[in-house]
């Protein structure tokens, strides 16, 4: 049956293409989020330009007819702006008084549901909105349409059972044939059917589907970083392979996400010069309060917000402490950017730019939408490797959830690409206080 679905701003704020991806039911429009927009606009991050493109949309489909009266869309829905009348709006309880945007959505909804013989649904990004929706008697959904699964989110593993013979055909002619379809860059645990304990790790070329065996990893380890458990060995095998130009990856605290991405880069770029620079970025994004304007240039501003990153190189190169040093000793990452091999900024300044031949590292992707993450792939140009790290269960941006976010699209979206791998790290390695208080906490 076909329904009318009112919009929350939020929604649009969200998605600026939202009001178009409802197919052939009638979208509704309160005209308060005119006015929100209008708020909106000015800010000069994600949130303003959603704006600016929501309000562009509209100002091009009115040449098509009235707003008001309903403009014929292409899936076949009508797209409408409703206006909130003072006598609905005296309806609502005492407490939802005033002529707040809120309460003209929930206004506007409930003439809505009275005037129409079809199914009325309100779609906010809003929980509180949502509940007082559901209190008035209204049918209220959360915007789900670029929602992935986060319960069934690949994981880039599989573990197969197999004869013992093919094992050590594996071990001895370095390939093997198996009737599994398996995705491309997928880690493989081969586990013996009668032998628990005898094994193999392989991997599914991106490019050609045959399986063949990881990566011999320099006994000193890569960038003296060894991997302590399968999973990071795996990592490790996506992050040196030269044809796997996206990769993810996501863990929980502690298990060596940005360690060991740092390392493979280190390894790319000082040692082996694949790549002529390591960039290494994170969004800007604050847990609990932020601690407002910061003093200094660029380099002091930012130094609060990298220090994570810091604190991985001084672990590589074994620079942690730098009290009592002379006056000229630098540590290791201060080196690596005098030379021009490593380049640590935030995202804000990443628009626009065209990246070839580097070896990018963007750090708590998880606090990025899939636009930004759209924004930053296509950024990459010839022969640039991207590195997306972060744990979709500590989102910091108020905008995004675990289901929502650009490192969760990512990885949904790529999965069968042979550009891409991924891998979930799942035993933290930080040190067994980090890895109870994960688990416990």
């Amino acid at each position: 049956m076909k329904k009318v679905f009112v919009l929350d701003t939020n929604v649009l704020l969200h998605d600026p293409s939202a009001m178009l991806r409802f197919q052939d039911n009638d979208v509704v429009l309160p005209i308060t989020i005119i006015e929100e927009l209008d708020r909106f606009k000015k800010q000069p991050e994600m949130t303003g330009r959603n704006a600016r493109q929501v309000s562009r949309q509209l100002d091009t489909l009115r040449k098509r007819g009235h707003l008001t009266e309903g403009i014929p869309l292409e899936g076949g829905g009508i797209l409408r702006v409703a206006l909130c009348h003072r006598e609905t709006l005296q309806e609502l309880p005492p407490e939802l008084e005033g002529d707040q945007g809120d309460n003209a959505i929930l206004a506007v909804s409930l003439e809505l549901k009275r005037q129409c013989h079809c199914p009325v649904v309100m779609v906010s990004k809003d929980t509180n909105l949502r509940i007082k929706a559901d209190a008035l008697g209204l049918t209220a959904e959360d915007y789900e349409t670029d929602k992935v699964d986060v319960e069934g989110l690949f994981t880039g593993m599989a573990e197969v059972l197999v004869r013992p013979e093919l094992i050590d055909q594996f071990h001895k002619e370095g390939t093997i044939i198996l009737p599994q379809d398996f995705l491309p860059n997928q880690a493989l645990t081969l586990i013996d059917e009668t032998s628990p304990s005898h094994t193999a790790l392989a991997i599914v070329d991106g490019t050609t589907r045959q399986i063949g065996p990881l990566l011999k990893l320099p006994a000193s380890g890569v960038s003296r970083i060894r991997p302590h458990n399968r999973e990071q060995k795996f990592a490790f095998e996506l992050l040196l392979r030269d044809s796997v130009p996206l990769v993810t990856l996501v863990g929980k605290a502690g298990t060596g996400k940005t360690l060991l991405a740092i390392a493979a880069g280190l390894q790319k770029v000082a040692d082996e010069k694949v790549y002529s620079q390591l960039l290494i970025s994170r969004p800007i994004v604050p847990m609990g309060r932020d601690l407002g304007y910061l003093p200094g240039d660029v380099t002091e501003k930012l130094t609060p917000w990298m220090q994570p990153l810091y604190d991985n190189f001084d672990l590589i190169f074994g620079t942690q402490e730098s009290i009592g040093k002379p006056s000229h000793w630098r540590r290791g990452h201060e080196e690596l950017i005098e030379r021009g091999l490593l380049q640590i900024e935030p995202l804000t300044y990443i628009r626009g730019r065209s990246l070839p031949k580097q070896f990018l590292i963007v750090d708590e992707a998880q606090n990025l939408t899939p636009h930004e993450v759209k924004t930053i792939l296509t950024r990459a140009g010839e022969g640039t490797k991207i590195v997306l790290t972060g744990d979709i269960d500590q989102i910091d941006n108020p905008y995004i959830d675990a289901a929502s976010n650009g490192l969760a699209h990512a990885i949904e979206h790529f999965k069968q690409d042979g550009l891409a791998g991924h891998i979930t790290l799942q035993k933290g390695e930080r040190s067994d206080l980090a890895e109870r208080a994960a688990v416990l906490l």
